[in-house]
Parts: C-alpha cells; structure tokens; sequence
C-alpha cells in the first residue's frame, strides 16, 4: 500500500543559507512533491536483505542531481515498523540514520521487533524508519575495487619506516582513488552530504510526513546539521548524537587529524582499564606495561604475520573497536588475553578478514567507498604530499594509534579526479524547533568539540553533555538521565532549560 499523501505534507524548502538554493532547492522541491504523490509502496523485505517480518521494505525515486530533476533517477531503499502504540498515540516516522559515510539504516527497526527497551517508549509514538543513503547498501551502490582484494591481508604496515613505505602507500592510495572513478565515476559528483540531507527530504515527503523526525548518530549528526540548515522549516524534532564538527574549517582534513588526537586519548583509558583489571586479562598491571605488550604484539606481526594473515594493519582494525565503542573493551582484551596465555587463533580469528564471506566483503568494500567518495566530495583538500606528510608525522609523535592508518584512509581524497565542493555553513533558519545534542567528553571518533561548535551554530538547540565517558553513540547505552530526556523530548518536545552534564553509564565489568 502506497503511503498517503497529508495535505501540505511538502513545504517549498529554504534556499540553501549560502544562497545555493537555486535549481537545487527548486529541484528537490519537485522530487519531494512526486514522491509525496507516490507514496512507497511497502512489502515484505527481499529475502537476501535477512529482515524479517513484520518490518516491511520500500523504494524512494530521488534524482542523482537535484539541479537536473528530470534527469537521471535512482533508487533509496526504505524500511520501517509502524509505531507499536495506538493510533492515537501515534506522532509520525522517526528515521534513522548510523553514520559513516557508508552506514546503513536499515537495522533500525529491529529495535523493536528485538524488544530494545531503551526505544520501547519512543517505539509506542513513532514508526521506525530506516535506509539505505545513497551509494550505500541497496541503494545505487557504489564501489572502488574488487571486494575480496578489498579485504585481503596482510596489508602494509601503516606506520611507514622510510620514504620508500610512504611512496607505496601513496601509490596504493592514488589507484584507489583511479578505482572509484572508473567503478562509480557516474555518482562521485554526487556523493555528498548536502545531496544525502535533500535525498532525506523526499523520503520525508514520501512517507506522507509534514515534517522530519530524525535521529542521526556520529556522521548522521553531519547530515542532520546540514538538513537543519537547508530545511529548518521542516524539521519537527532531530537528536543528533556524538557530533562531527560542522564547521567549514573542520570538513574533512582537520576533522580526522582531530580524530587522532581523540582516537589516542580513548585508547590511554582503555589501557588503563585493562591495567586495573589485570588479574582477570593478565596483560600488564599499569598502563604503561600495557602498552609495551601493544608495541611487542605489533613487532611480532610486523615480522611475522600471525596465521600469515594478521599484521599490525589487520591489528589496529581490530584493536580501535575498544577506543570506539565501550561494548569492545572486555571482548578485545579477552581475546589479546588468549593471545598472551599461547592462543593465536583466537586474537587471528577476530581480526583476519573471512574471504569466504562474499556478501560481508561487498559491504566492507561498498562502506569504505562511500566513506571516501563522501568525505572526497563534500569539501577541497590538500592535494600537496608534503601537507599531510608534515601533520601526520608531527601528529604521530604524540598519538601513533591512528594517526598514519588514518592518513592513508583518506588519502585518495588528495588525487580525487571528480568536483570537490565547499562544505555549507551550518547554522540555524526560520522555523528550526530545539535540536537535543548529545555527547560524550572523550568520544574517540566524534571529539567533543564538535557538539560545542553545533550547539553555538543552531539557536535554541540543548546539550547533554556525558562527562568522563567515551563510547561513541550515546543513546544506544543504559544511561537514564540521558534515556529519560531523550524519551521526553521525542514524546513531548520539551528540552531541559538549560543544558545538562550526566554523569557516566557504568564502566565495562569484565
């Protein structure tokens, strides 16, 4: 059944706040009022996408560029669970967006068909909606080399011995750059932010909805801030959850220098945290001693791959899950704690890549390649080698985590062939409601600074601050005064008066 049109469900959208609304407003304004008509027309999930009834599945038709409208189509894939309270209690679609670049939404609804109690409230007001940005997933998928090369191993060590290690880094990361452009060259241009916020647009109008209930987590707080600044009327409530820094100065080279920083602030806290429970994981007793054995295990691999797959690359992916999430803390140091006691299978098993699993390694490969097309797309970098051989030699000094595996992620964005844009200025337009800001003080991957600059850009917005905590995605974990006001405002649209410092959710116990 094609979901029904409410009257006034399209609003013409503010010009872009730069005043590059033109053709792509109007353009956006067109493919939100034909998908308004269209409605999406819901079905059980195709079978290979493995979400189960009830959840239903759907297609929206967006343009590839808004400023040609009538041109060349693609297609988003949508899912969604309807509210699970009455039709009374019911407020609209709430959709979700995970992050990246290159994550997919399309898990959302199973917040509720897996009895999440930390949305049952929410669940009871809202359908759950999720998909697929485009590029990602189901959607026009894109991608920049063969998946199972993609993920083979061992790959080069990122931390570079010499000159010569950085001329192969840099060569490996031009023809990734060459691969995008002739496995996807159509949609680079595309790929960006602003384009993903106006594609959200019309899923909104799609959906039947008059305004836009979003929750976007880590990068899916970028495209709400852009959302918010191009459509501010239409927003009706957004909580955007560990902040990626909006301002034009941080889009995207600065952004992940700043993410070094962080990346090794969180991983002192989780060597600390391994220390202090010593005599569960036996690794070393002060956090000191903890990092000679990361040092040792690195060397080991360098020299050896362990299995012959795992070396120190396959380790930090395998590693930076702790520094990330909270919810990696005990398993990482379970498994380098099996590794220490004489078992290398299990530390090879969790982080060698499974060449058997076809469909994983296509969804590996597909993330990576929207997260580089996105980041590549929405702003000018550096395209000079010696810019970023001076920060991140001077920035690995002090945070060699991340530093140089980052460096080398991002580095095709330096010889990207397809249009760099400038990124938008994000900042508050007529009609925005109070946005809620959520984040933690130490979050590795989204500093918390980036919550500070989005709270000064939108007027009105709250801060919840989680302080002395680091997970990255805050409304996902058992924290009721964060839970509680996340509830409120989704049910009632109140915020706090003022802003409010929560103290942590409770440390990993081993």
């Amino acid at each position: 059944m094609a979901g029904t049109l409410i009257m006034g469900a399209v609003v013409a959208p503010a010009a872009n706040a730069d005043g590059r609304g033109g053709s792509e407003a109007r353009g956006v304004q067109l493919a939100a009022e034909r998908a308004a008509k269209q409605g999406i027309d819901w079905a059980d999930c195709p079978a290979d996408w493995a979400i189960a009834k009830p959840i239903q599945c759907g297609w929206v038709t967006v343009p590839l560029d808004y400023a040609r409208p009538n041109g060349k189509q693609i297609k988003l894939a949508v899912d969604r669970i309807g509210n699970t309270g009455s039709k009374a209690d019911r407020q609209g679609a709430l959709i979700y967006n995970p992050g990246g670049p290159g994550g997919s939404g399309l898990r959302f609804p199973t917040r509720v068909t897996g009895k999440n109690p930390l949305w049952a409230n929410t669940a009871k007001a809202y359908d759950f909606v999720g998909f697929d940005p485009r590029g990602v997933g189901h959607s026009a998928p894109i991608s920049c080399i063969d998946p199972q090369e993609f993920v083979k191993a061992p790959k080069a060590d990122p931390v570079p011995d010499s000159e010569a290690d950085k001329r192969a880094q840099r060569k490996l990361a031009a023809e990734y750059a060459d691969g995008c452009a002739e496995r996807s060259g159509w949609m680079l241009p595309h790929m960006t932010t602003p384009n993903t916020a106006r594609d959200l647009d019309v899923i909104r109008a799609a959906l039947g909805e008059k305004k836009l209930n979003f929750l976007g987590v880590s990068y899916g707080t970028y495209i709400g801030a852009v959302y918010a600044t191009l459509f501010p009327g239409h927003v009706r409530r957004m909580i955007v959850d560990s902040v990626v820094n909006p301002s034009r100065e941080k889009i995207w080279y600065q952004a992940n220098l700043d993410q070094d920083v962080a990346f090794q602030t969180r991983w002192n806290d989780w060597k600390a945290w391994v220390a202090k429970n010593d005599a569960v994981f036996h690794i070393g007793n002060t956090p000191e001693k903890v990092e000679q054995q990361w040092v040792k295990l690195r060397a080991t691999a360098k020299k050896a791959p362990l299995g012959g797959v795992v070396g120190p690359a396959e380790l930090i992916s395998f590693f930076q899950g702790a520094p990330y999430y909270d919810s990696a803390w005990v398993p990482t140091a379970q498994t380098w704690s099996k590794y220490i006691a004489g078992d290398t299978q299990a530390l090879v098993d969790a982080a060698a890549p499974d060449l058997s699993d076809t469909a994983g390694n296509i969804s590996a490969e597909n993330g990576n390649a929207v997260y580089t097309a996105v980041e590549c797309a929405d702003a000018k970098w550096p395209t000079s080698w010696r810019t970023w051989d001076r920060d991140n030699t001077r920035l690995h000094r002090d945070h060699p985590f991340m530093t140089w595996a980052n460096a080398w992620m991002n580095l095709p964005c330096a010889t990207w062939s397809s249009k760099q844009q400038t990124p938008l200025n994000v900042k508050s337009g007529k009609g925005l409601p109070p946005v809620l800001i959520v984040q933690s003080t130490r979050d590795a991957a989204t500093p918390f600074e980036g919550a500070v600059e989005l709270h000064k850009r939108l007027k009105g917005s709250r801060l919840i601050i989680e302080k002395d905590a680091g997970s990255h995605g805050v409304t996902g974990l058992v924290n009721p005064c964060i839970n509680q006001r996340v509830d409120s405002y989704l049910l009632s649209g109140k915020v706090d008066s003022r802003d409010v410092t929560c103290t942590p959710h409770a440390t990993p116990k081993p």
